[in-house]
């Protein structure tokens, strides 16, 4: 079975962006150590725009084939004029407010995102999923959440978009597999669901 696995950017005190759901400062924490473990570890979770700006163009995906993303976070790419942002992955874009796809690469999950989810999990497969956000999906997504990548940023937003929104199931248990530092004050975890 393969895994749901949400690779998320959080700031100290949890947060995945302001009120608005900027996140655009954890950006600046990108340095040349920082992008080197993104290429060598999880060079499908960059932008197929920002893989071919780092010379990552087809670099074979290592941990994920699909992205599962919000309307919220997909609409990030669309106000760049970017239909596709994850071209190297299969797409899906949860959604009630989009009628119709805008990318052929992109299908929309209009309804029953669950369903839909454990469906793409019992698909036989040696890649996982990537809920690359946003909070209010992974508030919906919260009990078929497998793994938890977390990279912490060296700053406090004291409000805003948390990492889960909306969740009203009990509380999850999780175990401490990784833990990396970098330089530059970024943490990364990866968590697995306890059973």
């Amino acid at each position: 079975m393969r895994k749901l696995t949400y690779f998320v950017a959080v700031s100290v005190d949890g947060f995945i962006g302001d009120e608005s759901g900027n996140g655009d400062v954890f950006t600046t924490y990108v340095d040349e150590e920082f992008m080197a473990f993104l290429a060598a570890e999880y060079p499908e979770t960059l932008p197929t725009h920002v893989r071919a700006a780092v010379g990552l163009d087809g670099v074979p995906n290592r941990k994920f084939d699909t992205v599962l993303q919000g309307r919220g976070s997909y609409q990030v790419g669309l106000d760049a004029g970017i239909t596709s942002p994850y071209g190297h992955l299969r797409e899906l874009v949860a959604t009630r407010s989009l009628e119709k796809s805008p990318d052929p690469n992109v299908e929309l999950i209009r309804d029953d995102v669950v369903g839909r989810v454990r469906a793409l999990k019992a698909e036989d497969g040696d890649r996982d999923i990537y809920l690359c956000g946003g909070a209010q999906l992974a508030g919906l997504l919260a009990d078929e959440i497998d793994e938890l990548i977390v990279k912490t940023y060296p700053v406090v937003f004291g409000g805003g978009m948390p990492m889960f929104a909306g969740r009203s199931s009990a509380i999850t248990a999780f175990a401490l597999e990784e833990n990396r530092t970098f330089g530059n004050g970024v943490i990364v975890r990866r968590y697995t669901r306890k059973s």
